[in-house]
């Protein structure tokens, strides 16, 4: 089955087979790729029918010396303004590509085939794209929609364990902004035999990409709504920045967990739902506890991109399938700790 949201009037979203629904999506011109030497390890018949660019593994790659080495390879290439990008990969991949496809010569259309569960139902959806500078995560980058996503439950199959169960961080995230009902699914659903039951996978990424694309159709550039979208992320940014015991889903988990413990002692949340969400991280598989003292925790929150001035926007959840955004003083939310 394939489930189709539009965002925007200019970006499609797609969950389906990619071999069937790719030649329906591509524009009929010039397409070069950008993706990494995992995808090429696993998908190299893909990437063979076209032009393409890798570059490496991890966070450490996503930096503005990537973007240097791709733009001087799409030079090489001779990829002008007629050309499409098409980004094949996870989250770090697409946010590289979306970068390059918005700058280089003022701006190509480009396209995603995401390829881990993270960047289906996160970071490939909704048009930010970005790279790191200094460790500081998304420093530099820009709001550009992708003509198209498309997500291919199938494809998560080759992802190791702890990358799998790290993309769920992201589905509860959606489920407690605003999907009680996806919450309820997973608290019911056996997390183990998830990979491989493709109606189901479907059904869960397709609901928490919608929570995500109805609330960018809302607030494309983050001034309103699309800021509950960063629930336990600053805390969660916070750790990436200081430890690397941690990938990024692990981190969103303990971010969320402590920004849960946060909202129940200043009454926001109830006890109740507080203990369903903790609960439901650990039936996942994650761990709680944060691997960073919180004194060091403090002191990355202070080049936050979220911050403005020296005052921080931080999302509470109210209740599973509600939150709320709160703009205070950073001293008064690093108190809270």
């Amino acid at each position: 089955m394939n489930y189709d949201i539009e965002i925007k009037g200019r970006s499609r979203v797609v969950v389906g087979d990619v071999l069937e629904m790719l030649p329906k999506l591509l524009p009929e011109r010039c397409v070069i790729v950008i993706s990494d030497t995992n995808i090429d390890r696993h998908y190299h018949s893909l990437l063979a029918r076209y032009d393409y660019v890798l570059i490496g593994l991890g966070e450490t790659s996503k930096t503005l010396r990537t973007v240097d080495m791709i733009y001087k390879k799409f030079i090489e290439l001779g990829v002008d303004r007629s050309c499409f990008v098409l980004g094949i990969g996870g989250g770090i991949v697409t946010d590289i590509a979306g970068f390059v496809a918005a700058t280089y010569m003022r701006g190509l259309e480009f396209g995603f085939i995401s390829t881990t569960l993270l960047g289906q139902v996160d970071a490939s959806v909704g048009g930010k794209n970005g790279v790191n500078v200094e460790g500081y995560k998304n420093m530099v980058g820009t709001f550009c929609q992708p003509r198209f996503v498309l997500c291919d439950v199938n494809m998560l199959r080759t992802l190791p364990e702890r990358e799998f169960v790290a993309g769920l961080a992201e589905v509860v995230k959606s489920a407690i902004i605003a999907d009680a009902e996806l919450f309820e699914m997973l608290e019911k659903c056996d997390v183990k035999m998830l990979p491989t039951d493709t109606a189901l996978l479907e059904n869960i990424v397709f609901r928490a990409i919608k929570v995500k694309a109805d609330i960018v159709e809302r607030d494309e550039r983050e001034q309103g709504d699309r800021r509950k979208l960063n629930l336990g992320h600053t805390l969660a940014h916070a750790i990436e920045k200081m430890s690397s015991k941690m990938n990024h889903g692990e981190s969103v988990a303990v971010g969320m967990a402590l920004i849960c413990d946060m909202a129940t002692s200043c009454g926001k949340l109830s006890e109740r739902d507080n203990s369903r969400i903790k609960t439901l991280l650990q039936k996942i598989g994650f761990l709680l506890e944060s691997p960073v003292e919180f004194r060091d925790l403090k002191s990355a929150l202070e080049k936050d991109k979220k911050s403005e001035g020296d005052n921080i926007h931080i999302v509470f959840p109210c209740r599973v399938g509600e939150c709320v955004v709160e703009k205070m003083p950073l001293a008064e939310f690093k108190a809270m700790f």
